[in-house]
């Protein structure tokens, strides 16, 4: 008997993420640097797409960031992987249970996540870290498709402002009450909405874990935080 194969919702905002074409100086930024490369992964074969979230599909805790990183992500083709914020980010996930290894260096090192899923609020590597507004809202409605799909996150970490902002257009597009004024941006800020908290933290950029503006112990508290959250 034969066995019919179904694709989830998930699995086909994944695969329409891949092959995304939408945004042409994005398109045209990851395929430079996948063949003009970084001098130490010379051998390496670049993703150089756009680059899906990922991760446990009945999460409760959905963690958002900016954009791939030209070297990491747009890469190795996994978000937050083969970078020194995927170091950071996946530390702390493993330290709070969440992951079963602290290390992400390429697609398939056997990273697993429990009861997280990580996308981004751009899905391309933008050019200095810094998308436009109309490429963020050319990428908008995958994260419109995530958070729908995602049906059991009751968790939304936002990594940075500019992933808080675009969770702010996303949830506001949905008619839930939120608070007016947006409160300003801050690490550890909470926002309680019907179902959801919006919780944010500093991205772990090497800008901010350089520097000390984000430290382990900072970071450690929003995943303390949001299972907290989630088991309440």
């Amino acid at each position: 008997m034969e066995v019919m194969l179904t694709t989830s919702e998930v699995d086909q905002i994944q695969a329409d993420v891949a092959n995304c074409r939408a945004c042409p100086r994005l398109v045209k930024w990851r395929e430079k640097i996948a063949l003009e490369k970084r001098s130490a992964f010379q051998h390496d074969i670049y993703w150089g797409k756009a680059v899906p979230g990922f991760g446990d599909e009945s999460a409760q805790i959905l963690i958002v960031g900016l954009a791939p990183g030209a070297h990491g992500a747009n890469r190795t083709g996994r978000m937050f992987t083969g970078d020194r914020s995927g170091d950071w980010l996946y530390g702390a996930l493993h330290r709070a249970g969440l992951a079963n290894q602290p290390n992400s260096d390429r697609i398939d090192d056997g990273l697993l996540l429990n009861n997280v899923y990580i996308s981004a609020a751009v899905h391309c590597a933008p050019p200095d870290n810094k998308p436009t507004p109309a490429e963020r809202d050319r990428c908008s409605p995958f994260l419109a498709r995530e958070l729908k799909a995602l049906t059991e996150v009751k968790v939304i970490i936002a990594l940075g402002n500019f992933a808080y902002e675009s969770l702010w257009r996303q949830l506001s597009s949905q008619n839930l009450l939120l608070p007016k004024p947006r409160p300003k941006f801050s690490h550890g800020l909470e926002i309680l909405l019907p179902k959801i908290t919006l919780l944010s933290s500093y991205h772990p950029s090497q800008q901010n874990t350089f520097t000390g503006r984000l430290t382990e112990p900072m970071f450690d508290k929003i995943f303390s935080r949001a299972l907290d959250l989630v088991n309440k």
